[in-house]
């Protein structure tokens, strides 16, 4: 791999994994397993330590996601609350024990082994025997302040039973929320055509961040506690101190155990790989921990994580069952999805009916019949996936499952994009899932936020003639709603208000609201801060649109197609006549700098006054271009720190100035 090939690895995973911190730590929406996200981490760790002239010190290698929320005051912990190595399989726990046995020089050691518990961690003080504070771990050095939400979960102690705690101390657990109450949550919340969660844990995280305690102590959260610190310990061991934690009050697990042998060590993995399903509270693995303190202490820590103690992942759960039937159903885009209907199956605390198989080559690919049984895989124990077929209790007379070739809906003959899995419905303006994914997409919160308007709704309003372009939204009355089954007026006046707060929008989401095929969020806000406004955007040539940056020319080919399509063009000239956003800003308007103007600059090195990424918005703001890599078009490199060898040799073979910070910024004043 070439030092050039290596940089643009690194930014991709590190793009990659931020977006996915994002998801899964602030969104609550994860898109890939634990074990996916571990893999492209351990992968940018090796490039990082090869390649160390790309230092940089925002990369999500160094740091752990994070869950902040402004909602809450930021508090700093005592004591920086770190993630632990992940490991999965026996063999690297193994590995890891045995390192540590090595270590401590052949002296004596035990093993505490624990439930990894799926929830929010969380940092509670006590004083005198009374709660004080509850912190989320945050980015493991700051977290939220949720004092009064940790107030309301019964299963945390306000006060303790008499024992021997000491005056002062911080207990760490996991804030969860058992299956029960989740199916139950999650029940409601289809009722009422909200999004469901995706698993107990982002249940309980978003429940924890929810302003209203009130609120919070409907949702019945539960609580594992798992380590104590502070200066006056009863014990000088992790094992005894949870057992005297339990005598003060707190929920510490009964699967807690002292291990005193690796077989001991393998032996309470085997088990809890079976028994952990009959557990009411969600868990992803196990933890071992070295159970005295002063051999912890000599173990010490890394970087990232405390040598003495591992975190063993359970394999995602799988189960084999029997497919009832393929259904085919057409998405807002018109791509036509098989899914998998099966005969119901318990995975991870969940009752199992559907799963995807995304397109036709999966479905040759698995070779799927008619009545076969398929083993189900619950990735990261969010989202079902098939992985296999078993062949052994197939039918013999059973027929092959074939894709369909007309549209389930409207019957439109599919077509399929040369080089591209999917098959697409043409019929966009007629087919009705299409025109209500549409509407749905619109007033989704990172779109339009138009609140009260979900799936079902959007169904609804078409299929009663009121909505069939997004359009007709903004010619709604409260009146007209209130007329409807099942809108009352308290959600007619709650969608009315939408709908008018919806004008505010910035024109970026408005053009990401519009579902111009291939034209995500990051791509709509490059589109939108490179063409300024929506009349200069259709009036632009494919070739025009091409050069906003990061717009190849597949994608400009699909926004020009899209922007001379009559019923777009007519969509679009109403949301304009009803208020709605259709150019950036004056504050992203205003005129940029000039200083750069027709410069290409390359950004190497470590940064004191300023981020890597911030350097490339002042490039751009004045009038300059972001380069990854050194050329003959390159006018200088903006270097810190760390810059590569390599770099500096091309920079003196091809005579490019080399800028340090402070002469970068003497430049721009």
């Amino acid at each position: 791999m070439t030092s050039q090939e290596a940089q643009q690895k690194i930014d991709n995973l590190r793009n990659e994994l931020h977006r996915h911190n994002n998801n899964y730590y602030v969104l609550n929406t994860p898109e890939i397993s634990d074990k996916e996200f571990d893999m492209m981490m351990k992968e940018l760790e090796k490039l990082e330590e090869e390649y160390p002239q790309f230092f940089d010190p925002l990369s999500p290698t160094q740091r752990v996601g994070s869950d902040l929320s402004k909602d809450f005051e930021h508090v700093v912990h005592e004591r920086p609350m770190m993630s632990l190595s992940n490991s999965y399989s026996i063999a690297e726990v193994d590995e890891w024990f045995e390192r540590d046995k090595k270590a401590l020089e052949g002296e004596e050691f035990s093993v505490v082994g624990e439930m990894k518990f799926d929830g929010v961690s969380i940092s509670i003080f006590y004083r005198n025997g009374r709660l004080e504070r509850a912190v989320t771990r945050g980015d493991g050095t700051q977290g939220d302040d949720v004092t009064s939400n940790v107030k309301t979960i019964r299963s945390i102690p306000l006060e303790l039973q008499p024992g021997d705690w000491p005056e002062y101390f911080e207990i760490r657990g996991e804030i969860l929320m058992p299956w029960e109450v989740f199916e139950k949550l999650n029940a409601e919340r289809a009722y009422n055509e909200e999004p469901l969660f995706a698993n107990p844990r982002n249940a309980a995280s978003g429940t924890l961040k929810m302003r209203k305690s009130a609120e919070v102590a409907k949702r019945h959260l539960d609580a594992r506690f798992y380590y104590l610190l502070g200066e006056n310990l009863p014990f000088d061991n992790h094992y005894d101190n949870m057992i005297a934690a339990k005598g003060w009050g707190f929920k510490v697990s009964s699967a807690m155990k002292l291990l005193n042998s690796l077989e001991e060590v393998d032996e309470y993995i085997n088990y809890w790989d079976t028994h952990r399903k009959e557990l009411p509270v969600a868990t992803d693995g196990l933890v071992f921990k070295i159970n005295s303190f002063r051999q912890q202490l000599n173990l010490g820590f890394t970087a990232k994580s405390p040598r003495w103690a591992i975190a063993y992942k359970f394999n995602p759960e799988n189960a084999c069952t029997q497919l009832r039937f393929v259904s085919f159903e057409t998405g807002r885009m018109g791509i036509v999805t098989p899914v998998a209907n099966l005969e119901p199956v318990l995975l991870s605390g969940t009752i199992v009916k559907r799963a995807s198989l995304h397109n036709d080559d999966i479905i040759q690919e698995l070779d799927i019949h008619q009545g076969d049984w398929l083993y189900v895989e619950k990735g990261g124990e969010i989202i079902p996936k098939i992985t296999g077929v078993d062949e052994s209790q197939r039918n013999p007379n059973a027929e092959k499952i074939h894709f369909v070739t007309q549209c389930p809906v409207c019957g439109t003959k599919l077509t399929r994009i040369f080089g591209e899995a999917a098959w697409y419905c043409p019929n966009k303006y007629g087919c009705r899932p299409q025109i209500t994914g549409k509407i749905e997409h619109f007033c989704a919160r990172r779109m339009m936020n138009i609140d009260g308007i979900g799936e079902e709704t959007a169904e609804l309003l078409f299929d009663c003639g009121l909505v069939e372009r997004i359009a007709d939204l903004y010619d709604l009355t409260q009146e007209k709603l209130e007329a409807l089954d099942r809108i009352g007026e308290k959600t007619a006046a709650k969608i009315i208000k939408g709908i008018e707060d919806s004008k505010q929008v910035p024109f970026e989401r408005v053009v990401y609201a519009l579902s111009i095929p291939n034209v995500g969020e990051t791509t709509s806000k490059r589109l939108a801060l490179g063409v300024g406004s929506m009349d200069n955007l259709q009036k632009m040539s494919v070739e025009e649109i091409s050069s906003v940056q990061d717009i190849g020319p597949i994608i400009a080919q699909c926004i020009y197609d899209f922007l001379r399509d009559p019923v777009n063009v007519d969509n679009i000239s109403r949301l304009r006549s009803a208020g709605v956003q259709m150019q950036l800003s004056e504050e992203k308007l205003a005129p940029k700098g000039d200083k750069l103007q027709g410069k290409t600059i390359v950004i190497s090195g470590v940064f004191t006054h300023h981020s890597r990424d911030e350097y490339k918005e002042i490039i751009e703001r004045e009038g300059g271009k972001n380069s990854g890599s050194i050329s003959k078009s390159t006018s200088f490199v903006l270097a810190g720190e760390n810059m590569g060898p390599a770099k500096k040799e091309k920079c003196e073979k091809l005579g490019i100035p080399i800028f340090s910070e402070d002469d970068f910024l003497k430049l721009i004043e």
